[in-house]
C-alpha cells in the first residue's frame, strides 16, 4: 500500500519552505501527499521553537496529531524543524508519541525518516544545521501557484541577547546566487510572479560567501528572471541596509516598494541590552532615508515590549517614536525568557501582565495611525496581483505592491477586467484601516 503522509507546518516562512522542500522530496519517493490529515498514514510536523507560544502550540499540535493513532489511519508521527533541533532528547524521551526526529539541518533526509519510523526504528537524525541548498531540490509549493518565497540564507550571526535563532539554524550562511536564480527560475517555469526573498538577516548577503554585499545584485537579478512581476524583500537587518540596496529598491521596477525590517525597539539602552546595531539616532537617520529615496514606500517593522530593564520611560518613548514615525505595518511581540540566550539572564525582568498592557497600548496607538495612513494611495491607479473571487460579494481580492501576502492588507476590486493570479489595474477608491477598495481600470 502508498503511504499517505500529510505535512503540518508551524512557525514562520522559512519552515514553509522546509515542509515544500519535504514535499518534494516525498512525492519523488513515490509516496501520496494528502491534505487529510484522518487519512494520512504519516503526519510529519514541522515546528517552530522560537518562543515559548510557538514551543507550546509546537508540543499541543504534536499531542494532539498523535490520537489519530487511535481514530484514524496514522502509523508514523514525524517530529522536524527547530524544536527538534534544540529539544531532541527531552522529545523522544518525554514524548513516546513521536515515532522519529529530524533536525533543520538533515530534512533532505525526510525519506529515510519516515521508512525507518515504519518499521517501527525510532529514527532521530539531528546535526549541526548546516544544511546549504545549493542545489535545486524538488519542491511542492504549497502557497497559490502565482507567489512564493525563496530562502537566500540560513541562519544568523548577530547573537541579538534574546534571539535563540543561532542555536536552532546554525551561523549566518548565503546561497549562491546561481542556486538562487534557478530555484527562482523553476519557480517562474510553474506560473509564479511575485517572489519574496526571505532569510534571518537578508541585508547581510553574500557577505561570507563573496566577502561583499550582494543584496541589490541579487535583487536585480531575480527581477531579470522571466515571468516575475514582483520581487519582495523580507526580514531586512538595519545594521546593513546599505545605499545601494536602497537605490536599487528605489529604481528597478519589479523589486516592490516595500521593505521589511524589524527594529525590536527605539531605545538606546534597550537596544544596546539587545546587542542591536545603531541606536535611535540611527534607525531615524535610516528611515527618513528610505523614504527620502523611495517614494510612497511601505515600511513594516516588529517591536519587542518588555524587554528586561525596559522602564516606564523608555515605554513611553517607544510609543511616542510610533506615533511619530508612523509605520505603515507594525507587529508587536511581547519578550520571551528563553533558555541559553544572554537575556534570560538579565536583570529586572518584566511582570508578564505589564508586557500584555504594554503590547495592547503599543497597538492601539498603530491603529490609530494606521488610519491615519489609510488615505494616501485614494484616487491612484495600483497594479494590483488578484489573488481570489468572492462571489457573495462579486468582488475579487488581491494585493498590491505595498503589502505581502498573509501578513498585511488587501485590495477588494469591483470590476475586476483580469482573472485570479494576473495583475490588474485599479483605481482606488475607498482605504479602511488595513485594506483598500478600488474598481478595475481597463
Amino acid at each position: 500500500m502508498t503511504e499517505k503522509v500529510n505535512i503540518v507546518t508551524l512557525g514562520c516562512e522559512k519552515n514553509l519552505v522546509d515542509s515544500e522542500i519535504m514535499s518534494g522530496l516525498i512525492d519523488q519517493r513515490g509516496y501520496r501527499l494528502v491534505e487529510d490529515r484522518e487519512e494520512a498514514t504519516v503526519i510529519i510536523v514541522n515546528t517552530c521553537g522560537f518562543i515559548d507560544a510557538a514551543k507550546e502550540e509546537s508540543v499541543n499540535t504534536i499531542l494532539d496529531l498523535a490520537d489519530l493513532k487511535q481514530t484514524g489511519n496514522l502509523k508514523a508521527l514525524i517530529v522536524s524543524g527547530c524544536l527538534t533541533q534544540r529539544y531532541k532528547q527531552a522529545l523522544m524521551e518525554e514524548m513516546p508519541e513521536i515515532d522519529g526526529i529530524v533536525g533543520t539541518g538533515d530534512f533532505y533526509n525526510i525519506n529515510q525518516i519516515v521508512d525507518e519510523a515504519l518499521k517501527g526504528k525510532k529514527p532521530i537524525q539531528v546535526g549541526n544545521p548546516v544544511f546549504n541548498y545549493e542545489e535545486v531540490l524538488p519542491r511542492k509549493v504549497s502557497t497559490a501557484k502565482y507567489t512564493t518565497y525563496v530562502k537566500i540564507a540560513e541562519g544568523c550571526d548577530n547573537n541579538c541577547t534574546f534571539c535563540s535563532i543561532p542555536i536552532m539554524r546554525g551561523n549566518f550562511r548565503s546561497r549562491s546566487i546561481e542556486s538562487i536564480i534557478a530555484e527562482v527560475k523553476l519557480m517562474a517555469s510553474q506560473g509564479v510572479k511575485e517572489i519574496s526573498l526571505i532569510a534571518q538577516d537578508s541585508t547581510n548577503y553574500g557577505t561570507d560567501l563573496y566577502g561583499e554585499y550582494k543584496l541589490a545584485e541579487l535583487m536585480n537579478r531575480v527581477a531579470e528572471v522571466e515571468g516575475i512581476e514582483w520581487v519582495r524583500l523580507h526580514y531586512a537587518y538595519p545594521g546593513f541596509f546599505t545605499d545601494e540596496l536602497i537605490e536599487t529598491i528605489a529604481t528597478n521596477p519589479k523589486i516592490c516598494k516595500y521593505v521589511d525590517m524589524p527594529l525590536q525597539h527605539s531605545e538606546d539602552a534597550v537596544l544596546k541590552r539587545m546587542r542591536r546595531p545603531g541606536r535611535n539616532r540611527d534607525i531615524r537617520e535610516l528611515i527618513a532615508k528610505i523614504r527620502s529615496r523611495i517614494p510612497n514606500v511601505s515600511l513594516r517593522t516588529s517591536l519587542i515590549v518588555g524587554f528586561p530593564g525596559e522602564t516606564e520611560e523608555d515605554f513611553e518613548r517607544l510609543c511616542d517614536f510610533v506615533r511619530e514615525i508612523k509605520f505603515d505595518r507594525l507587529g508587536v511581540f511581547t519578550y520571551s525568557k528563553e533558555e541559553d540566550t544572554p537575556a534570560s539572564r538579565l536583570p529586572d525582568q518584566v511582570a508578564e501582565e505589564v508586557k500584555e498592557w504594554r503590547a495592547n497600548t503599543l497597538m492601539e496607538i498603530q491603529r490609530e495611525v494606521s488610519n491615519q495612513n489609510a488615505g494616501k494611495f485614494v484616487g491612484q491607479v495600483l497594479d494590483v496581483l488578484v489573488e481570489r473571487y468572492d462571489g457573495r460579494s462579486d468582488v475579487y481580492i488581491g494585493r498590491s505592491q505595498y503589502d505581502a501576502p498573509e501578513i498585511d492588507g488587501e485590495v477588494y476590486v469591483t470590476n475586476c477586467p483580469v482573472g485570479i493570479g494576473e495583475m490588474a489595474k485599479v483605481r482606488i477608491t475607498h482605504a479602511y484601516e488595513y485594506d483598500m477598495s478600488g474598481e478595475g481600470v481597463l
